[in-house]
């Protein structure tokens, strides 16, 4: 991750993730990463999607948590990266009890 991915992030970690310190959210970008995707705003998601690229963000989605997306954001992401076909797209990460 270059300089100026890492700004960004820490910008965008102070935000989404308020809870943690920008530096201590910094140690899971891809939380950061799958917070904006979830939450952010236009502008957010913007500057994410073109300072880190569609790799990046496929890889978040990819290694995505419980709970880190909403069913809506979970679909637009899919169609909007390439990873869904008409109609199929993966379930959300669940808790699975045995």
């Amino acid at each position: 991750m270059n300089l100026k991915e890492r700004e960004l992030l820490g910008i965008l970690a102070a935000k989404y993730i308020w809870w943690k310190t920008p530096e201590e959210a910094m140690a899971m970008p891809q939380r950061i990463v799958a917070h904006v995707m979830n939450l952010g705003d236009y502008d957010d998601v913007q500057s994410l999607a073109a300072q880190l690229g569609d790799a990046a963000l496929r890889d978040a989605l990819n290694a995505a948590e419980i709970g880190q997306f909403n069913e809506r954001s979970w679909i637009y992401w899919h169609y909007r990266l390439g990873l869904a076909h008409a109609g199929v797209i993966p379930p959300l990460p669940a808790r699975r009890f045995v």
